[in-house]
C-alpha cells in the first residue's frame, strides 16, 4: 500500500477523526489561556499576502508545474498540479514594509518565471483558466488514478489531506457535486475548485481581542472591494461548446470563483460562506472548534503542542484550514519584519485576518494595490469609528453577492460617514478610498507611499473598464459581434489578457 493511500485511509477513519476533534478542543482551551496571558499580543499591525496563479504551456493551454518549482523560496504547492502560490514574508505596516511586499513578490515571480521558461511554460496571474489542456476540461477534472483500491484525482497534488477531503466531500454528495454554474452544472471532484485562483491579503492585529471587530468590518467591505477587482467571468471555453453565446454572457456572473469554490467544497453544511458576525474572540474560537470535521489530517499526529506559538496548535490550525469563510482568523505565524527590514523583537505569537474573497489580479502592482486598499480600509473604519460597522449583516451579504453577479455594476450597500444608507457607487468608492487613506496614515504610512500604493486600484474608477471582469466581457462581446464563435472569442480574449498581464502594466492602463 502506498504511503499516500495509507495516510488517506487514516484521515478518513471515524475513530481517528473523533480523536482529532478531541485534540482540537484541547488546543482551543490552551489557545484561550495563552491569549488571556498576552502571548498573542503584538506591537504593530503587519501585512502579508498570498497570490495564486496557474501554469500554461507555450500554446497557452493549462499545464502542470514541475516539482522543483516549489524549491523556490516563496512559492508553494496548491490543490491542482497546475497551481502555484506566491507568498510574502510579513512586514510591519510602514512605507518600507508596503514597498518590500512588492519587492518580495517580484523576486519570487521572476524566479518562478525563469524556472518555467526552461520548459516553455509560464505562470499566469489570473483568476480562472479558460484555455483547457489538450484532453479537455471535464476529462482533466474527472481523470482518476487508482492505487490500492483508492481512486484519487489524477491532476490533484497527491497530498493526503487534499485526497481525503475529496473522498469525503464526494461521499457526502453521492459522488457528484452540484455546481449549478452555467456550462458546468456538476462535477465529480472538488478539483473543480482548482479552476479558480485568488489573492489573500493578511492583516495582523496587535490586540487579539480586536479581531472580531476587524472581521465584522471586513464583511462590510467585501462587496465594494470585490466590485473593483472581479476577474473571473468565464469558464474554460470548451465547457460552452453547445451553448448560446448570449446566454453565456447573460447567465455568467462577473466573479465565477465564488460559486465554484462554495459549491466545490460543499459537504452539506455550507462551510464556505460569508461568516456571521462574531461578538468576541472566545465565540470565534468556538465556531472553529464546532465547525464540521471532515478529515483527520495525517500530519498532526505527533507533538504535544509545546514550543513556538506559531506551531503550538497544529490540530486547531488544521481544523481552521477547512473553516472556509470568506474572512477568517489565523492564530500563529512568522514574526514580521520592522521598517528597517529586521525581525521585530517579539517571541510571542500573532493573530491575523485572512481576507479571502478576492480573485487574483492581472499584475503585481495591482496585487499590492489591493493589499493596501484592504489594509487601509479595515484600519480606517475602526480608527475613524466609521458607522459602516452598523450596516446590517444581511445587507453586507447581499452587497457581496451583488458584486459576485455584477462586478462594477453591482447594487452595493453602505452606511456613509453621515450615518445615511446609500447605494450610490461613486459615493461608496469615495468613502472606501478615503477610509483607506485614513487607515494607512493612522498606521504611519507616508502620503507619497499611500498614493503610490492605492493609485493602480483607484485609477480603475476612471478607466474604460472598472474591473478586469468587465474588460474580459467586452473583449468577448466585441469578438462575437465580429463573427467569432464563443470559444474563439474567449480564447482570443485570454491570449490578449496573458500578454498584457505579462507586461506588468497595471490594469487601469490597459
Amino acid at each position: 500500500m502506498s504511503d499516500t493511500t495509507d495516510a488517506v485511509r487514516e484521515a478518513l477513519d471515524p475513530d481517528r477523526r473523533a480523536s482529532f476533534q478531541r485534540r482540537v478542543e484541547r488546543e482551543a482551551t490552551a489557545l484561550r489561556e495563552d491569549i488571556d496571558a498576552g502571548v498573542f499580543d503584538a506591537t504593530d499591525f503587519a501585512v502579508g499576502i498570498e497570490l495564486e496563479g496557474y501554469v500554461v504551456d507555450g500554446q497557452g493551454r493549462l499545464a502542470s508545474a514541475p516539482d522543483d518549482l516549489f524549491g523556490i523560496d516563496g512559492c508553494s504547492r496548491e490543490l491542482g498540479v497546475h497551481n502555484a502560490e506566491l507568498h510574502t514574508d510579513p512586514d510591519v505596516v510602514s512605507d518600507a514594509g508596503l514597498r518590500r511586499q512588492l519587492d518580495g513578490l517580484r523576486s519570487t515571480y521572476r524566479a518562478v518565471r525563469s524556472r518555467l521558461a526552461e520548459d516553455d511554460r509560464r505562470l499566469v496571474l489570473d483568476a480562472i483558466w479558460t484555455v483547457p489542456p489538450a484532453e479537455g476540461t471535464r476529462a482533466y477534472i474527472e481523470a482518476r488514478t487508482r492505487t490500492d483500491g483508492l481512486a484519487r484525482p489524477a491532476n490533484m497534488r497527491p497530498v493526503p489531506r487534499y485526497v481525503a477531503l475529496d473522498e469525503e466531500i464526494r461521499a457526502r454528495n453521492g459522488g457528484s457535486l452540484d455546481l449549478d454554474v452555467y456550462g458546468f452544472e456538476t462535477a465529480e471532484s472538488m478539483l473543480a475548485e482548482s479552476l479558480a485562483t485568488s489573492i489573500q491579503p493578511h492583516l495582523q492585529v496587535p490586540d487579539p481581542t480586536d479581531i472580531p471587530t476587524y472581521l465584522n468590518v471586513a464583511t462590510r467591505t467585501m462587496g465594494p472591494i470585490l466590485s473593483l477587482t472581479a476577474n473571473s467571468p468565464f469558464l474554460p471555453a470548451d465547457l460552452y461548446d453547445d451553448s448560446d453565446p448570449d446566454a453565456a454572457l447573460d447567465r455568467t456572473p462577473h466573479e465565477l470563483r465564488i460559486p465554484l469554490f462554495e459549491r466545490s467544497v460543499d459537504e452539506g453544511s455550507r462551510k464556505c460562506r460569508v461568516p456571521g458576525d462574531v461578538p468576541d474572540l472566545p465565540t470565534l474560537i468556538d465556531r472553529i472548534v464546532t465547525d464540521p470535521t471532515l478529515v483527520a489530517p495525517p500530519d498532526v499526529d505527533e507533538g504535544d503542542g509545546d514550543g513556538d506559538p506559531s506551531e503550538r496548535y497544529p490540530a486547531l490550525g488544521a481544523k481552521r484550514g477547512t473553516y472556509w469563510r470568506w474572512v477568517r482568523p489565523v492564530f500563529g505565524g512568522d514574526v514580521p519584519r520592522g521598517a528597517d527590514g529586521g525581525r521585530v523583537a517579539d517571541d510571542g505569537g500573532s493573530v491575523r485576518i485572512e481576507y479571502r474573497p478576492l480573485p487574483t489580479q492581472p499584475t503585481l502592482r495591482d496585487t499590492v494595490g489591493v493589499q493596501a486598499l484592504v489594509t487601509g480600509a479595515l484600519r480606517g473604519v475602526v480608527a475613524a469609528d466609521h458607522p459602516l460597522a452598523t450596516l446590517p449583516w444581511d445587507d453586507a451579504r447581499a452587497s457581496f453577492y451583488a458584486a459576485v453577479d455584477d462586478g462594477p455594476g453591482a447594487d452595493l450597500r453602505w452606511v456613509a460617514r453621515s450615518g445615511d444608507r446609500t447605494t450610490a457607487t461613486a459615493r461608496i468608492y469615495d468613502e472606501l478610498f478615503a477610509l483607506a487613506r485614513r487607515g494607512l496614515d493612522e498606521l504611519g504610512v507616508g502620503s507619497e507611499t499611500i498614493e503610490w500604493a492605492l493609485a493602480p486600484i483607484e485609477a480603475r474608477r476612471e478607466a474604460d473598464h472598472t474591473a478586469p471582469s468587465a474588460w474580459k466581457r467586452t473583449q468577448v462581446r466585441d469578438a462575437l459581434d465580429a463573427g467569432a464563435s464563443l470559444r474563439e472569442a474567449i480564447e482570443g480574449m485570454q491570449a490578449a489578457y496573458v500578454e498584457r498581464s505579462g507586461h506588468g502594466t497595471p490594469f487601469a492602463q490597459w
